[in-house]
């Protein structure tokens, strides 16, 4: 099947009017041309740093701001967020998501990000069996190795950040929380990654708020990526990242939602505060954050993070202005989001679309937002239904169309 689209973003830097792309699917059962118009065509979101498992609301944090991360930490768990929260999965130390209520929230979370148009995502956690990652609709990445922070070490579960980084052979990301804070305890951060010799071009370091431009250049000329997450940075520290001379260094930067535990509700929102933070830098810088810097960093395939003419991964978008950067800017969230194909499979958007599609109308869900009809891959609205069964009361989500 082929799409004529008024806009399609391939990359950054190569963008055409009125193109065609064949979608690449074996579930497909219409040959025909669609055009597509007042649509603009992107590849799909990568989320690179989420925390499924703590996708509740509201936010958590009743001192803020604070000056470091470790704080939050200890006060969120008094919030009254987590504390619902631990009401439907309670941990038991092991931060084992692959079974039981946990799975509960972690797929809310997997839903989060597909009605923003993200199919792939970190969840930065110890790493989980494998039947964990298989389990979601989306490409949650299992090959990586990670630390919590250097100052409070693996306390979630795994390795020595050393031993994780050797496990990793250079050859996935190892990732770490680092500089998460203003004061000196955090500014301690980076003199301690250098001892430990974790300063590596596999090394991806989230929020990095502490950071100096002398570190910053260090960072660059490793090789090291820095994930950028301007929503939570705001809500806890009241500070962010100094994207500004991370591009001047030439650093690696993507982008990443936390959890909403105390970051934004979807990558989308997450690329518009981004903006708005600096408006300054180029769109397309920020949009590579999450499209080919994530791509690199993350030691994805080359099928991700870039558009082609022949493609199974694509997100089609409603075009509310001509620019197509500066169209992210207007997206309002699920609701112009009006196609997601993952790897050759519809996952979300209008009804229109599915019927182009051999499927299972009981593997999907159907609903109305804002007066058209739209469907999503799974069950959704039976999670819901558990998690208010569990709590004994109707619960929202803001992330949530329906």
């Amino acid at each position: 099947m082929k799409l004529k689209i008024d806009t399609v973003v391939f990359d950054a830097d190569n963008i055409q009017k009125n193109a065609v792309i064949k979608l690449k699917s074996k579930h497909l059962v219409s040959t025909e041309e669609i055009e597509c118009k007042e649509s603009v065509a992107y590849s799909t979101f990568i989320n690179s740093h989420e925390h499924l498992i703590s996708n509740w609301y509201p936010r958590a944090g009743k001192n803020r701001p604070y000056p470091n991360a470790d704080i939050w930490v200890e006060d969120m768990k008094t919030s009254e967020s987590f504390l619902e929260r631990n009401k439907v999965w309670l941990n038991d130390g092991s931060f084992t998501l692959h079974n039981g209520t946990a799975k509960l929230i972690t797929t809310l979370g997997v839903y989060k990000n597909i009605f923003s148009g993200c199919t792939i995502l970190q969840d930065h956690m110890p790493n989980q069996k494998d039947e964990y990652y298989d389990s979601f609709p989306i490409n949650v990445i299992k090959n990586y190795k990670q630390c919590h922070t250097l100052s409070l070490g693996n306390w979630w579960g795994g390795k020595s950040p050393r031993e994780e980084w050797e496990d990793s052979k250079g050859k996935m990301p190892f990732i770490i929380h680092l500089g998460e804070g203003v004061d000196s305890h955090t500014a301690k951060d980076f003199e301690h990654l250098l001892k430990e010799d974790l300063l590596q071009q596999n090394t991806i370091l989230i929020h990095g708020i502490s950071l100096t431009k002398d570190d910053i250049k260090k960072c660059a000329e490793a090789g090291t990526t820095i994930c950028w997450c301007p929503e939570s940075n705001l809500y806890l520290i009241n500070k962010t990242l100094d994207v500004k001379a991370c591009l001047e260094a030439g650093v690696n930067v993507i982008l990443g939602t936390d959890s909403c535990m105390s970051g934004s509700i979807n990558l989308i929102r997450e690329i518009q505060i981004a903006h708005d933070i600096y408006p300054k830098i180029p769109i397309k810088e920020i949009y590579k954050m999450f499209t080919s810097n994530a791509q690199k960093a993350l030691f994805l395939d080359e099928k991700y993070g870039k558009l082609s003419n022949e493609t199974s991964n694509l997100v089609l978008l409603k075009k509310r202005v001509d620019d197509p950067m500066e169209n992210l800017m207007y997206t309002k969230y699920s609701s112009d989001v009006q196609l997601v194909i993952h790897d050759g499979i519809p996952i979300y958007g209008e009804c229109k679309y599915l019927s182009h599609f051999e499927h299972d109308i009981d593997d999907y869900f159907f609903f109305n937002r804002q007066g058209i009809k739209k469907f999503v891959i799974g069950h959704p609205e039976q999670i819901c239904a558990e998690i208010n069964e569990i709590l004994g009361y109707h619960k929202d989500f803001p992330f949530l169309p329906f």
